[in-house]
């Protein structure tokens, strides 16, 4: 591993960097500025507050936790009841029409109508998603990973990303694409966490004056934990599920106190939930609706094993392991290929609406060619049809894409042994799994969540026939329940959080231990070949994701070959001028500021020093002294200077170019000491790589200044330093690449 001393974008040929590359990061992405700022001004404030005002953000901060749980859940109402709504009387209509014209060979009919109630939702989806908020696409779950990591992903959080999101998601199940509702409620969660806890909408221009002491980046990350958490719970109606993998998948950052509060949003979530959707659907007070995914109630004769099947749920796992490895890497390649060739908003659009006429087209397929033909009264399905079978009779194929894929995951878990034979499962499986993997990243709001449960359900159920050859007292459907988990942890990599979300799910404890040996085995053998499908894709965007830990055997690396230099640094009392220059020139977050400011040069002039340490100031404080002309010659302009004056445009803070300063104006100065970070965190320039990592994210930090031993600033490390050493892990091998910058990609 090399270790250039100097840390540029990368400059070799901007034209040369290969598309779809996973060791190249973006110099686009931002970080958060985690860091409280203790300067002069945040002392005085504080000293104003006094332990009532402690008091009341404590107590604001569980009511506004309340609201994330009711309205996330109310999010999730509605997109669930829109989706049954419709849902009903597309199939419905479908199955009418079927049974019309079985009889009579019109069979094309049916066909077209069933590519036109896919079409115009999907290409509606679609093209919001592609031409108005592009950040809506997919789940959103790799997204809001990233930003509670502490990286600034633009527009995620948004109010519109969520209108788009709602629509996005309805669209693309309805249309009869393999997507499900569930991973998109954690980004919903999230938009809305971040949105009630500002008191503030950007969107709509609109400030409520209200909560401006929550207008930071760490606060706001905390709550958009929470709306994460949330998300999860009205999904799966399991509040712990949705704490664990907040804490497992989602923040980077936890504390005890903010665990309550997840756990207490999360149960709001399952409750308003539960609550609403019990009496809509005609059972007031029963609350027997706790989650958008209801797997429905197993026995417990159902859910009993043996120690003989222990064995059998490993061999699942690894099955699970292996093909979900396989998907990644197919998605992977589809992705690559996406972000070549179809780059255009239009391609993009013209592929989801391609992607859903081939998956009716597939459906219709196998409903003609596998005639399943069970008695009537074997399948609980809403829109039996008759299709190429006898009176009395339905296809039990057509059952299974005549739903939606939530309704078809329980079909494997609860339908009767004889009512799916094993050539159907083995189909359906395989065109469900290949469907699944062209699916995802297409330009519509989906999860993968469904389609891999339904997937890993259809050949775990297989696999429960042909042990129920041998042992005929056993379950199908446990064996449908431990593919669906061994599926789904196959691709996304996810253990302790998921085997709670499937406990709480089905509502049986005692079938833990399986869903854990299969959940890990699908881990362990899906992290041997490749990355988790998220990680794929966050590499893919060229996110600079800080790891847990710090790469191994990295000691030998020192703050002086990490750093960022030379630095731009300025004076405590620094002139307007050169202020407002620098900040057109620079596109840097932080600079030191130092007193007795000199050159060095060594190294042909490529090394400046810039004098003794005194602190740190933000470009956003930058930038907001000027718009504000708090110049030391204006002391007017000093009076009403607070926090609050620094919050008014949180989050986004005005452009230095749409900075007014007259030329009268440059000569004045500013007094960055009372407004920098006086105790900045600094390493020695002699630190090593690993303690420079473990400080960085153990506190969210965006900068740290590197020192020399006479307190002289030497250099500044930053997320991007630090992320360019990537661990890569395949096939047991493991090492250390350093990856290169551009501002292409």
């Amino acid at each position: 591993m090399s270790h250039n001393k100097k840390f540029d974008s990368f400059s070799e040929k901007e034209d040369s960097v290969p598309i779809g590359s996973l060791n190249i990061l973006s110099a686009k992405y931002e970080s958060l500025d985690y860091e409280v700022v203790e300067n002069y001004v945040y002392r005085e404030e504080e000293r104003k507050k006094g332990y009532p005002f402690v008091v009341k953000k404590n107590f604001v901060r569980w009511i506004i936790f309340f609201w994330i749980g009711v309205i996330t859940a109310t999010v999730g109402i509605i997109i669930d009841l829109s989706i049954e709504t419709i849902a009903d009387f597309k199939f419905s209509h479908v199955k009418q029409y079927i049974d019309k014209c079985n009889q009579s060979d019109c069979l094309w009919r049916p066909y077209l109508l069933l590519l036109a109630y896919n079409i115009v939702p999907v290409l509606i989806g679609s093209t919001l998603v592609a031409f108005v908020e592009p950040v809506a696409l997919g789940s959103g779950i790799p997204q809001v990973k990233c930003y509670l990591n502490g990286i600034k992903i633009p527009r995620l959080v948004r109010i519109k990303t969520l209108f788009i999101k709602v629509i996005g998601v309805i669209t693309t199940v309805v249309g009869g694409m393999c997507g499900g509702k569930e991973g998109p409620m954690i980004h919903a969660g999230a938009v809305i966490a971040a949105g009630i806890s500002q008191g503030k909408s950007t969107t709509f221009r609109k400030d409520f004056g209200v909560l401006n002491y929550f207008r930071e980046d760490h606060e706001k990350r905390d709550f958009v934990s929470g709306g994460a958490a949330a998300g999860v719970a009205a999904a799966f109606g399991s509040p712990v599920g949705g704490v664990l993998f907040s804490l497992e998948e989602g923040a980077s950052f936890w504390n005890q106190g903010l665990t309550w509060r997840i756990f207490f949003a999360s149960m709001i979530s399952t409750f308003t939930l539960n609550v609403v959707l019990s009496a809509y659907h005609g059972h007031p007070g029963e609350l027997t609706y706790w989650g958008l995914l209801n797997f429905g109630k197993f026995s417990n004769f159902a859910l009993s094993y043996q120690i003989f099947e222990l064995p059998i749920f490993i061999f699942m796992g690894i099955i699970g392991g292996l093909t979900g490895a396989l998907f990644c890497h197919l998605n992977y390649k589809l992705t690559v290929f996406r972000m070549r060739h179809l780059v255009d908003r239009w391609k993009k659009v013209l592929e989801a609406v391609l992607v859903c006429c081939f998956t009716a087209t597939v459906g219709v397929l196998l409903m003609l060619l596998q005639n399943d033909c069970k008695p009537l009264g074997l399948d609980p399905t809403k829109n039996p049809v008759q299709l190429n079978c006898n009176d009395g009779e339905y296809n039990s194929m057509a059952s299974l894409w005549l739903q939606v894929p939530e309704a078809t995951v329980r079909s494997f878990f609860h339908d009767p042994t004889e009512s799916l034979n094993a050539t159907t499962l083995a189909y359906f499986a395989i065109s469900f799994y290949l469907l699944t993997t062209w699916t995802y990243g297409l330009s519509v709001s989906a999860g993968l969540f469904i389609p891999c449960l339904a997937t890993g359900a259809a050949w775990g159920r297989l696999i429960g026939l042909g042990v129920k050859c041998v042992f005929p007292n056993v379950d199908v459907g446990k064996y449908a329940l431990v593919g669906a988990a061994s599926q789904l942890g196959g691709a996304v990599r996810m253990t302790i959080s998921l085997t709670v979300i499937l406990i709480e799910a089905t509502g049986d404890i005692t079938f833990g231990l399986p869903l854990m040996i299969c959940l890990l085995t699908a881990k362990w053998i899906g992290d041997y070949f490749t990355e988790s499908i998220y990680d794929i894709h966050i590499q893919l965007s060229g996110i600079p994701l800080m790891a847990w830990d710090p790469p191994p055997l990295s000691s030998n690396i020192y703050a002086s070959e990490v750093m960022s230099y030379p630095v731009i640094a300025f004076r405590s009392k620094e002139s307007v001028g050169k202020i407002v220059d620098t900040l057109k020139k620079y596109t840097y977050n932080g600079f030191p500021v130092v007193d007795d400011v000199f050159n060095s040069d060594s190294e042909g002039g490529n090394n400046k020093l810039t004098g003794r340490l005194r602190g740190l100031i933000l470009r956003s404080q930058l930038i907001v002294l000027l718009q504000n002309k708090v110049f030391n010659e204006v002391p007017s302009a000093w009076d009403n200077v607070s926090l609050t004056t620094f919050r008014k445009d949180y989050p986004r803070y005005s452009n230095i170019d749409n900075i007014n300063v007259l030329d009268s104006e440059r000569q004045y100065t500013v007094d960055l000491l009372r407004f920098m970070n006086p105790s900045p965190y600094v390493v020695q320039d002699m630190a090593s790589l690993p303690r420079i990592f473990r400080l960085f994210r153990a506190m969210g930090l965006r900068h740290i200044v590197v020192v020399n031993d006479s307190n002289e600033v030497t250099g500044v490390v930053t997320r991007k330093d630090l992320t360019r050493y990537r661990v890569w892990r395949h096939r047991g091998a493991i090492g250390v690449e350093e990856l290169k910058v551009s501002a292409k990609l």
